[in-house]
C-alpha cells in the first residue's frame, strides 16, 4: 500500500504503516517544524526510505498514487476535501477518517474507536 496522510502532523500515521505493515507512506503537513520532526522520527524509526513528507497544502498537493488514505482533520475541510478526493482517487482507494464524516458522500462503514469512543469513518473509491 502506499498510504498518504493529509495534514499528518508529527508523521506517526505513516511511520508505523511503514514500521508494522511494510506500507509505503506520504505525509502532507503545512507546518515546517512538524515536517522536520516527521523526518526525524521516520529516521529514528528506521524507515526513512519507505516515507516521504512533503511540506505543502494538501488541496493543492497530487494525492493520485494514494492506495490509502488517512484524515483527521475538522468536518469544515474534510467538506472542502470531498472534490480533491473523488477527482484524484482511483477507484478502490480506501479512506479512513477520523472523527468527521467527507461532506455530503456517506461513509461504507462507521467503527467506534476502543480508545476514545470517536468514529473511525471508511469508504472505498467507487468506480466511475
Amino acid at each position: 500500500d502506499v498510504v498518504y496522510d493529509l495534514g499528518s502532523g508529527d508523521g506517526r500515521i505513516v511511520v508505523i504503516a511503514a514500521q508494522k505493515y511494510g506500507a509505503r507512506g506520504v505525509g502532507i503537513e503545512i507546518q515546517p517544524r512538524l515536517v522536520a520532526m516527521s523526518r526525524e522520527i521516520a529516521r529514528e524509526g528506521g524507515v526513512a526510505g519507505r516515507v516521504t513528507f512533503i511540506e505543502g497544502d494538501l488541496f493543492t498537493v497530487d494525492i493520485s498514487p494514494a492506495t490509502v488514505v488517512t484524515l483527521w482533520l475538522s468536518k469544515s475541510v474534510n467538506a472542502e476535501l470531498e472534490p480533491k478526493l473523488r477527482r484524484e482517487l482511483e477507484p478502490g482507494t480506501r479512506i479512513v477518517s477520523h472523527q468527521f464524516p467527507i461532506g455530503t458522500w456517506p461513509p461504507d462503514a462507521t467503527v467506534r474507536a476502543e480508545y476514545d469512543g470517536t468514529d473511525v469513518f471508511l469508504w472505498k473509491v467507487p468506480p466511475r
